[in-house]
């Protein structure tokens, strides 16, 4: 018999491998906010990377924004209109203007 396969079911590991971390979790109730297991990752990353900095936010549109502001973006920024709203809002909210763009499929890649 063929197992079957629940394309939208989560895969979970064994919870043995889990249970350590959810026991520093639980001792220290810090779930979020510079936590420990945070900045562990964050070092790991910047290791793995080679790089100075690693800054975790909770969605997209912060990460944007702060993109925006680190890279002193003013004026037009081009963007797609296939995105979620967000996407535009965190241009907005920035003080900026969203300029739509997309392909030609007119234009080749000679063209």
């Amino acid at each position: 018999m063929v197992e079957k396969v629940y394309i939208t079911k989560t895969y979970l590991p064994p919870i043995e491998e889990y249970i350590e971390y959810l026991r520093g979790i639980w001792d220290r109730t810090q779930l979020t906010n510079n936590g420990p297991l945070t900045r562990e990752l964050e070092d790991r990353l910047k290791a793995i990377f080679q790089i100075k900095h690693v800054f975790f936010v909770s969605n997209g549109t912060l990460a944007l924004q702060i993109a925006i502001k680190a890279l002193d973006l003013q004026g037009e920024i081009l963007t797609t209109p296939f995105s979620h709203v967000a996407t535009s809002s965190s241009i907005v909210w920035e003080n900026c203007q969203p300029v739509f763009v997309d392909i030609d499929q007119r234009v080749d890649e000679f063209g």
